[in-house]
């Protein structure tokens, strides 16, 4: 993957698990609905953006705007009923709603202006607005914005209203700045093109914060993405290459249903999840957990314990097999006959006496500008 991203910026732009996102394994879903960022995730998005673009203006422009809107909508409501019904992370699925957003995100922010005419400098502070009543509701709600935290239905309505305003805020300051401001469709594209790995810079040498940062190169690569589109697509009167929606889009297409035939076999971007076995045939693509990512780590082996080491000074029982960080003491002064070892002599750190299945609700939230790892 080196010649896809030589300078490992794009792979930069992860996330990590939130430390209060709630049980690993909670009623509803059993791994999250959400693919992990990689470096395919943020090419697949940046291709779908385009193709969402592409795809839109050719159908305007081929048939009825109000048909073309309503097949939209309809794509989109069936493939957002495929996503919510899955039970977990499935990589056709789950970019067939991409897409369908891309395409009806588009369509969204062009009828503002075309049929209603809106400028686009309102529309894009309108849909900034929308964004934000969404990460604010989101954030009171859950109280988290990781991505990783999308494994209760609540949270991916919360997530999927916002991929949608992103989409539609993109693409109307994408508009905004090719049509508006004049600065047409490839210098557009270059312009957020820098923005975007500004972005990915901030987060992997400055350490901006994760969600901030992945919230922030998801809105822009809606304009990335529509910007170079346009400018392939356009005719040259316009300050394009003439190629065509069609052509654009078509290619587009083929381009992402490879990429995401690579993961569905390779499943490089499943979170798997401790103690269950990989599904068939799967075996062999199974990659090692990535901690800095933030990824569960596989589960420890069990450990013997001695069921006769607890008691008043010993509340927990101590095991017969201590790894090699277990904090034990090896104070002769204070040792246990019984186990043929020493009492600890304090908590073992990190130990929670609450239980898996607490509340999420009662735990507390985790900062916004805070490393979610």
């Amino acid at each position: 993957m080196g010649w896809l991203d030589p300078y490992g910026i794009l792979a930069a732009m992860t996330t990590g698990q939130a430390r209060w996102d709630g049980p690993r394994r909670p009623a509803g879903y059993a791994a999250s609905k959400v693919p992990l960022i990689t470096v395919y995730f943020w090419i697949i998005k940046l291709l779908s953006t385009a193709m969402g673009e592409a795809t839109s203006d050719y159908m305007v422009k081929t048939i009825n705007p109000v048909i073309a809107v309503l097949i939209g909508f309809a794509g989109f409501v069936v493939a957002m009923v495929l996503q919510f019904r899955a039970k977990r992370y499935n990589a056709w699925i789950y970019w067939l709603a991409v897409v369908m957003v891309a395409v009806f995100g588009t369509q969204a922010a062009d009828v503002l202006h075309i049929k209603f005419h809106v400028p686009y400098a309102a529309s894009t502070t309108f849909y900034a607005i929308v964004l934000v009543v969404i990460f604010v509701l989101w954030y009171r709600t859950e109280g988290t914005l990781s991505i990783h935290s999308i494994r209760t239905p609540r949270r991916e309505a919360f997530y999927w209203a916002t991929v949608l305003a992103t989409f539609a805020l993109g693409t109307a300051t994408g508009d905004l700045t090719a049509r508006t401001l004049h600065l047409g469709y490839l210098a557009s594209g270059i312009l957020f093109s820098i923005a975007f790995l500004a972005v990915a810079l901030l987060h992997w040498k400055f350490g901006l914060n994760p969600i901030l940062a992945f919230w922030i190169a998801y809105v822009l690569t809606r304009p990335v993405g529509a910007s170079y589109a346009d400018y392939v697509a356009f005719p040259k009167s316009v300050g394009g290459l003439g190629v065509g929606h069609g052509p654009v889009a078509t290619v587009l297409t083929i381009i992402i249903i490879g990429f995401v035939a690579f993961l569905a076999v390779t499943r490089k971007d499943v979170e798997e999840i401790p103690g269950e076995p990989p599904p068939r045939g799967s075996a062999r693509h199974r990659r090692a957990v990535d901690p800095a990512a933030g990824e569960y780590p596989p589960p420890p082996p069990p450990r013997r314990v001695d069921p006769y080491s607890t008691g008043p000074r010993s509340p927990d029982p101590r095991p017969m097999d201590p790894g090699p960080e277990d904090p034990w003491s090896a104070d002769p002064r204070s040792a246990d006959p019984r186990s043929g070892g020493a009492w600890p002599q304090r908590p073992r750190p990190g130990w929670d006496r609450r239980g898996p299945d607490q509340d999420a609700a009662a735990r507390p939230r985790e900062g916004f500008f805070l490393w979610d790892d």
